[in-house]
């Protein structure tokens, strides 16, 4: 065996104590870093869970309505329904988050009816169904749903005769509603189209 013409160098005769001493100064750096990222990941994730714009363009603590619980006025018997979608907005401009949900039956197969609902929660009540922008008994789909601004939008997909097979809607229509007084208005529908709270 031929040794080496150079010295002996510190590192390559390691003891413990050294590899203590690495391990306790890549914990500290991994500690530091721990402690100085979350809270922006905390807040971003609390923003996204929680952040419903007030109309002054401030976050609302409240917490919107979990559409889950809900008793919606569907007709499904045994099969139930299913929340296709939901989104949370401030649509009265009382600083409280409502609900509105893209409620269905469940069903095998097929696309049934679906109903847009706006869900609210007074201070320690139960959530509850306030209003009714698409019912479900006018056979429609709905689509490209989306709650911004104190308004929600959808796509209604719709039949213009019983002899249009269910599968492929030959109507389409944008709509909007906002809340205006005591009723939620519809605009790019019939003229003075409104749906009432229940």
């Amino acid at each position: 065996m031929q040794t080496s013409a150079l010295p002996d160098l510190a590192h390559t005769d390691a003891k413990p104590v050294h590899w203590l001493a690495t391990a306790t100064a890549m914990a500290a750096v991994v500690a530091l870093a721990g402690l100085l990222q979350p809270e922006a990941a905390t807040a971003t994730a609390e923003a996204s869970e929680h952040g419903v714009t007030t109309q002054d363009g401030s976050a609302s603590a409240v917490a919107a309505p979990d559409p889950a619980g809900v008793v919606f006025p569907l007709g499904c018997g045994a099969a139930g329904h299913t929340v296709a979608e939901s989104a949370p907005g401030d649509l009265d401009g009382d600083g409280r988050p409502e609900t509105v949900a893209v409620v269905r039956c469940a069903a095998g197969s097929g696309t049934p009816p679906s109903g847009i609902y706006v869900v609210t929660q007074p201070s320690g009540a139960a959530p509850r169904v306030v209003a009714t922008l698409v019912d479900p008994a006018q056979k429609l789909n709905v689509t490209d749903f989306a709650v911004r601004d104190g308004r929600v939008s959808a796509t209604v997909l719709g039949y213009s005769s019983a002899d249009v097979p269910r599968c492929c809607p030959d109507e389409l229509e944008s709509a909007t509603w906002r809340w205006e007084g005591n009723a939620f208005i519809k605009s790019a529908g019939p003229a003075g189209s409104t749906a009432r709270g229940v």
